[in-house]
């Protein structure tokens, strides 16, 4: 089973500590001591903007050996994927992005050309959205379900619209009269789907249309039950699906200094979550975070959040996202990560703050220990 590698672009903010209200990278606040946008001596502007500092993170994951990047959703991920194409060599994208936020055609035209321009380094994050009251102010009133219905009916489109020269179609949500990919475009690799979602609308698109499903860091015997259900599901459908992993990173020389540092960070919060972690989470309606949450709800204790070997459920409380994350030294995760990928996963998609030393560290330390050949096995003596 092949294994592929990304690496989380910080679209939007960045800084060496794990809560969001901290961070001094690719903000919009120009001051002394940020970077990217900065100031000089003077006080003057020192004319950065967060795309400069994001093109070095992808440089340095490309450097250190990954497959790709994800492109979270934030200041449009399409956008700076295209900026990026011309920054790198081989790096794919793994863009984050909604089916409210563009008409299929239109997004498998936009596909079509950013495939052209990068040399086929296009694919797709579909997300559904978890947050009711975000989705409203982006003027998507859909309900949860109806939501996953759109976004199974849009990958019907792009599906269509790849198989066919000329392609129409009649939903509850889209019609389509004879689409078509840009002329000369055709042959483009339509973008792999990456997909998650644990609800029972989710699991319908993603037996349908995931390529590869993803899901958070939690206990590995919590997620087994899950993947095979997916599995079977994929199978009625007469397909196949690979599984990935998204999941943050604390990783340090030795295990102590992991858990020293991390529970340093931890102490700061104060018992205060990240204002933007604790708006994201109250308004979600998302089930998949609904489980994360569980993991760390109303649990203040920084030791009552481990849930097994280097396997911590504290990161949402510094900032919106995955909340079981993997502490400790190269050696510590890079075994949790093989454990992972014997129960089935094949795509991970890392983090680690801040996001341009630790994808060196990580592409460097880990990335190496997970790549090596197995050792040969010993001949008997004659």
């Amino acid at each position: 089973m092949t294994t592929e590698f990304f690496w989380r672009l910080p679209l939007g903010t960045d800084g060496p500590q794990l809560t969001t209200d901290k961070h001094n990278r690719g903000s919009f606040a120009q001051q002394h001591g940020h970077i990217a946008p900065g100031l000089l001596a003077d006080g003057s502007p020192d004319g950065f903007t967060y795309i400069d500092y994001i093109a070095q993170v992808a440089k340095a994951a490309e450097l250190a050996g990954f497959e790709g990047a994800l492109l979270p959703t934030g200041p449009e991920p399409w956008i700076v994927a295209a900026a990026l194409a011309r920054e790198t060599r081989r790096l794919r994208f793994l863009v984050a992005f909604q089916a409210t936020w563009t008409l299929p055609a239109y997004a498998a035209q936009q596909a079509a050309i950013l495939q052209h321009l990068s040399h086929g380094r296009l694919d797709w994050n579909i997300i559904t959205g978890g947050n009711p009251a975000s989705q409203r102010a982006q003027g998507d009133f859909l309900e949860h379900d109806q939501r996953y219905r759109r976004t199974g009916e849009f990958l019907d489109i792009i599906d269509g619209l790849w198989r066919n020269e000329r392609f129409s179609y009649d939903g509850d949500i889209y019609r389509l009269e004879n689409g078509s990919l840009p002329p000369g475009l055709g042959s483009e690799r339509k973008p792999a789907v990456y997909f998650s979602g644990f609800s029972d609308p989710a699991l319908d698109v993603a037996a349908r249309h995931a390529d590869v499903y993803l899901n958070w860091a939690e206990p590995v015997d919590k997620l087994k039950p899950h993947i095979e259900r997916v599995r079977e599901l994929a199978d009625k459908e007469g397909r196949t699906v690979r599984f990935g992993l998204r999941v943050d990173l604390f990783a340090r020389e030795t295990e102590e200094a992991a858990w020293r540092d991390l529970r340093r960070q931890f102490e700061r919060l104060e018992g205060k979550p990240s204002a933007v972690s604790s708006a994201f989470t109250r308004a979600s309606d998302s089930v998949g975070g609904a489980r994360q949450t569980a993991y760390h709800q109303n649990i203040q204790d920084f030791d009552a959040l481990t849930l097994a070997p280097n396997l911590w459920a504290g990161f949402a409380k510094a900032k919106p996202g995955p909340t079981v994350g993997l502490v400790g030294s190269h050696q510590n995760i890079a075994e949790r990560l093989a454990e992972y990928r014997e129960a089935g996963f094949s795509t991970f998609i890392l983090a680690g703050n801040p996001h341009l030393e630790e994808a060196l560290r990580i592409g460097q330390e880990v990335l190496p220990l997970l790549r090596q050949p197995p050792a040969p096995a010993l001949k008997a003596s004659a």
